[in-house]
């Protein structure tokens, strides 16, 4: 991997963590300039998922009160998310590099469309929640649909924190800060454990990695600090502009 390289994944790098910090979706950018800068699909989804997992800690940490809280559910749901996490990842490294290539423009635009209706499944999630109606879905079913949430987080990832929060808001009835402060563990959990996974699988990228993980921080910790002087609606639909691009690219070839 030259220099020249490296500095591309570095400020794909950036543009992740900052887009993350303010709309989400930054996979949509970092995954594709991975893939152009030369490294396999598999490879380059395995990298970026270890080079963006140190994002996770910060959405954790900010919102720690509200976990603290929730124990009880954080104990049985957090296995369910690592079990799925390293499922995802066995189930993407037993994926052929030409079987992914097909998959890729399917999963970005899966993810580009899941972005694109975020504000919509946030306000379906709050309607309901507003109704109180007092009942929780059986413990079983939401364990098992998170299962499946986190099979995709580990597979690709991007778009996780959508699918997460619709599920809790639809099966669970609980204050939206809780729920989400719950998405945030859930994917903490699903990305750490795929990220441990894979550092054993031989297909990262470490230098790639390393620059990456700095990247992020600082793009991270950029968006943080101007997230108040950036509108998010219009950051989300540039990230979502970007990945039905890509998405196109990748079906013409």
């Amino acid at each position: 991997m030259d220099i020249y390289n490296l500095v591309f994944a570095f400020i794909a790098a950036i543009a992740a963590g900052f887009v993350n910090a303010i709309a989400g979706g930054g996979t949509l950018i970092s995954f594709p300039v991975l893939v152009a800068i030369g490294i396999p699909p598999v490879a380059a989804n395995i990298t970026n998922t270890i080079a963006l997992c140190p994002g996770y800690f910060g959405g954790v940490m900010a919102q720690r009160n509200d976990l603290l809280s929730q124990k009880q559910r954080l104990w049985e749901i957090l296995p369910v998310g690592i079990a799925g996490g390293i499922a995802g990842g066995l189930l993407l490294l037993n994926t052929s590099e030409d079987s992914f290539r097909i998959l890729i423009p399917y999963l970005i635009l899966l993810s580009a469309v899941l972005l694109a209706f975020q504000p919509f499944l946030k306000k379906m999630v709050e309607a309901r929640l507003q109704k109180s109606m007092h009942h929780n879905a059986k413990g079983a079913l939401v364990l098992f649909v998170i299962f499946l949430a986190a099979i995709y987080g580990g597979y690709f990832g991007a778009g996780l924190g959508v699918i997460l929060l619709a599920v809790l808001g639809l099966l669970v009835d609980d204050s939206l800060i809780r729920l989400n402060a719950l998405k945030q563990a859930i994917s903490l959990s699903v990305n750490v454990s795929a990220a441990i996974y894979f550092s054993f699988s031989g297909q990262v990228n470490w230098p790639v990695v390393a620059v990456m993980i700095f990247g992020s921080v600082l793009g991270g910790n950029i968006g943080g600090r101007t997230a108040t002087f950036i509108r998010p609606e219009i950051l989300r639909w540039a990230v979502v502009v970007i990945g039905f691009t890509v998405a196109v690219i990748y079906f013409v070839k």
